[in-house]
C-alpha cells in the first residue's frame, strides 16, 4: 500500500510535515536557547502551543523578545556540577517529554589568525563537558525524556581540515586526523540513552543562517556588514577568492528549516536512534549568490581575479586530506574578511553607520572580528564543497525546502528588525 503524507508551506518554507491533531500536550527542554539554533527551535515549537504545552528555555541569559506563556526561562550554566544543575531542575519541578540540545562554547584559536576551530582539544574538553554535566544532572533530577536530539554539524565530516568525499553521507566513516568534539558528544549521548532506555537523534547541519543577537557563528551578519560598509564607502562588493571557490557548492542549513526538521525527527517513530544531515535542500554557490547580494544592496560587484598572482595561497596541513587521497587543501585569497574588518577606514565607517542608525550590539560586528568574520572566511574561501546528502531524510519522510538566497535575504531583514544593521535599500 502507498504511504500518504501531508505537507504544507509556511512563508518561504515548503514541504513541511503536517502532524496529527492527536499530537498535543507535549513538554520540551531547549538547551542553549539564546543561540541561533535554540532561538529558532523556540520559534517553531511556539507555532503550535497545543502540541507543545510547556517549553523550558535553558540558557545563561533569557531569550530576547516576547515569548508565549508556555515558555519558561531556566537560567543555567552548564559548566556547573551535575548536582548543582539537578538541584535547579528539582527546584523548578522540571519534566520533559523531549529535549533539544544546542549548547556550545567556541574557544579562541590556538594562535593569532588561526583557523577558528584550530583549538581541537579545547573544543572536545569544553563541549563534551557541557553535555556530560547536563546528562548526569537529568539522572539526579529524575528528568528522563522519551528522546534527546543533539545538534552536531558538518565538521563531523572533517571539511574544516581539508577536502572531503562528495556528497557527505551519514554512513561516511569518521575522520581521525585530529580530535573532533562531535564524535565524543555523540558517543556520550548514545551510551547515556542506551543505559537509560531513551531514544536519541543527532543532526549534521552545514552553515546555519539565522538572526539572533549573538550571531557570531553565522555568515549572514558579517555579509550584511560587509555590503553595508562597502556601499557606505562607495566601494564595490569584491569577492575575495578564486574561480574554484566561486563555483563550489556550499550547502546552507537555515536555522528555521532546521528546527522544522528537528521537531519532525524527534516526534517520528521511524527516526529513533538515527543521525541525519539537514540542509535547505537546494544547490548554493557564492558565484550565483554574489551578484544577487550586490543587487540587493544596490552596489557593483567583482568576481574572482584572472591574475593568479593576486592570491595568497594557504595550505591545510593534512596530507593526505580527510578524503584519504589527492592533494592537500588550498585556500586562495586576495584578502580575507577578517583583514578587511580590521581596516581603520572600515572600523570608522561602521562606527558612523552604527551611530547614525542607533544600532544595538554593534560591537559584535567589528570588535569580535576573529570570531564573526573568521567564520565567514571559512565559508566563502573554501575551495571544496560542503554538499550534504539529504537522501536519508527524504526516504524517512522529510521533504522540507527553502531557497537559501531567499532565506538569507529574509534573515538580513530580521537583523534590521533587531537593530543590528541599518535598513536595507528599497527595491
Amino acid at each position: 500500500m502507498p504511504t500518504v503524507q501531508q505537507i504544507a508551506s509556511k512563508d518561504i518554507y515548503h514541504g513541511l510535515p503536517v502532524f496529527p491533531e492527536t499530537t498535543n500536550g507535549l513538554s520540551a527542554i531547549v538547551v542553549g536557547a539564546t543561540g541561533i539554533s535554540g532561538d529558532h527551535m523556540l520559534r517553531v515549537l511556539c507555532e503550535n502551543p497545543g502540541r507543545w504545552s510547556k517549553i523550558y528555555a535553558m540558557s545563561r541569559r533569557p531569550p530576547t523578545g516576547q515569548w508565549q506563556e508556555n515558555v519558561t526561562h531556566i537560567p543555567i550554566d552548564l559548566s556547573q556540577s551535575p548536582s548543582d544543575l539537578a538541584s535547579l531542575m528539582i527546584e523548578r519541578k522540571l519534566k520533559a517529554d523531549y529535549i533539544f540540545f544546542f549548547a556550545y562554547i567556541q574557544p579562541k584559536p590556538k594562535e593569532e589568525g588561526g583557523n577558528i576551530w584550530s583549538a581541537a582539544n579545547e573544543l572536545v574538553a569544553i563541549n563534551t563537558g557541557l553535555l556530560s554535566n547536563f546528562l548526569e544532572s537529568l539522572v539526579l533530577a529524575k528528568v528522563l525524556p522519551k528522546r534527546i536530539l543533539l545538534q552536531l554539524g558538518a565538521k563531523y565530516y572533517g571539511g574544516h581540515q581539508g577536502p572531503i568525499s562528495v556528497p557527505q553521507e551519514e554512513t561516511d566513516p569518521r575522520i581521525f586526523l585530529e580530535p573532533n568534539f562531535y564524535y565524543s558528544q555523540e558517543d556520550l549521548l548514545k551510551k547515556f540513552c542506551e543505559t537509560h532506555g531513551i531514544g536519541w537523534n543527532t543532526t549534521r547541519p552545514s552553515w546555519i543562517p539565522g538572526a539572533v543577537q549573538d550571531a557570531a557563528m553565522n555568515i549572514c551578519l558579517p555579509l550584511a556588514i560587509y555590503a553595508t560598509v562597502q556601499k557606505h564607502l562607495g566601494r564595490s562588493l569584491d569577492y575575495p577568492s578564486d574561480v574554484q571557490a566561486w563555483e563550489t557548492n556550499q550547502s546552507m542549513s537555515s536555522a528555521q528549516l532546521n528546527s522544522y526538521f528537528y521537531e519532525w525527527a524527534i516526534l517520528s517513530p521511524n527516526t529513533r536512534n538515527e543521525s541525519f544531515n539537514v540542509t535547505d535542500g537546494c544547490a548554493f554557490t557564492f558565484g550565483k549568490f554574489w551578484p544577487k547580494l550586490a543587487d540587493r544592496f544596490g552596489i557593483p560587484w567583482t568576481g574572482p581575479s584572472a591574475d593568479d598572482h593576486a592570491y595568497v595561497v594557504t595550505e591545510f596541513g593534512h596530507n593526505p586530506p580527510p578524503r584519504g587521497f589527492g592533494p592537500v587543501g588550498k585556500v586562495r585569497a586576495r584578502f580575507t574578511f577578517t583583514e578587511w574588518a580590521k581596516e581603520n577606514e572600515v572600523q570608522n565607517a561602521w562606527k558612523e553607520i552604527s551611530n547614525q542608525y542607533n544600532l544595538v550590539n554593534a560591537a559584535l560586528g567589528l570588535a569580535d572580528v576573529e570570531r564573526v568574520f573568521g567564520f565567514l572566511d571559512m565559508a566563502v574561501l573554501s575551495s571544496w564543497p560542503s554538499h550534504l546528502s539529504m537522501s536519508k531524510s527524504r526516504k524517512a519522510g522529510f521533504f522540507g525546502f527553502v531557497d537559501s538566497t531567499e532565506s538569507i535575504f529574509k534573515i538580513f531583514q530580521e537583523f534590521v528588525d533587531l537593530q543590528m544593521i541599518p535598513p536595507l535599500p528599497q527595491i
